[in-house]
């Protein structure tokens, strides 16, 4: 027997898999078949074998930590009204319309159900997992999540990118026209609009001086990576976690570091042959 062990991580508790291999796990045109052994074989040629596994690992541990918490909403009446939703959600409430939606995706209503309600259970299990941790790991994240939109004006030397703030200081020429005229960036072509910009990735030589400015107004010039800019406070962007997305998105990263944690305690050992 061959056999091969999959450690991602350093672990403690054993996690053990065997598996009837020589058994046909899929068939070809009726008259010839793939064993589930050949079928790991293809995924760890094809270098997917790690992400297989790894999505069962996660199915395994969300399981297990169901089962031994009471504080998460996962009873049959909360499944169905998470189907409903699913149905309605889509357009889907039309018995007909919903039979060609499962016939299309290759369903029956039980594999139907089954995926709801697994993932039903899995947003209920995150949502208990994270809701400790959430506002600490937001005020950690926050300085990533706010940003300020700009535009600027880059140039090779500092006398230029001090005559041309004397021209906007004094009305001698406006900040677009300037950066489409002068500034070496591909920007210029759009009046020096850059878009948002994380505070977190800032220069450190501008983070002070962009927090106690104003917006509308132009800063600089500042030597960012050999080269003299200018910049324009157009928008300051505060999030909090009633901002669109984002309370979604740290509970999804809170849960993802939850689960990495998990998948460090196991060992998995996988037979694989007769």
């Amino acid at each position: 027997m061959k056999s091969g062990v999959y450690t991602p991580v350093r672990l403690t508790t054993k996690f053990k898999l065997f598996l009837p291999m020589s058994q046909p796990f899929l068939t070809i045109n009726d008259n010839d078949s793939i064993t589930l052994s050949q079928s790991l074989q293809y995924l760890q040629n094809s270098g997917k074998l790690q992400e297989f596994l790894a999505n069962i690992l996660r199915q395994y541990v969300i399981d297990k930590e169901l089962q031994s918490r009471d504080d998460t909403n996962s009873n049959a009446a909360a499944i169905e009204q998470a189907v409903i939703n699913f149905r309605l959600e889509r357009n889907l409430s039309d018995p007909q319309a919903f039979q060609t939606w499962l016939d299309e995706n290759r369903l029956t209503y039980k594999s139907f159900h089954d995926q709801v309600s697994n993932g039903f259970k899995r947003e209920t299990l995150k949502l208990a997992v994270v809701k400790e941790n959430l506002e600490e790991y937001f005020q950690e994240r926050k300085p990533f999540l706010d940003s300020v939109v700009m535009s600027r004006i880059v140039v090779d030397d500092y006398e230029m990118a001090q005559s041309l703030k004397s021209k906007i200081d004094s009305g001698e020429g406006s900040f677009e026209a300037l950066a489409r005229e002068y500034s070496v960036t591909t920007e210029r072509r759009v009046n020096g609009m850059m878009g948002a910009v994380s505070k977190a990735t800032l220069p450190d030589t501008l983070k002070p001086t962009i927090e106690g400015a104003k917006v509308g107004q132009i800063i600089g010039p500042f030597e960012v990576e050999g080269r003299w800019c200018l910049f324009r406070i157009e928008e300051f962007i505060e999030v909090t976690l009633e901002t669109k997305g984002i309370k979604k998105q740290l509970q999804d990263e809170l849960f993802d570091r939850w689960m990495n944690e998990q998948l460090k305690t196991l060992t998995v050992k996988m037979q694989i042959g007769d």
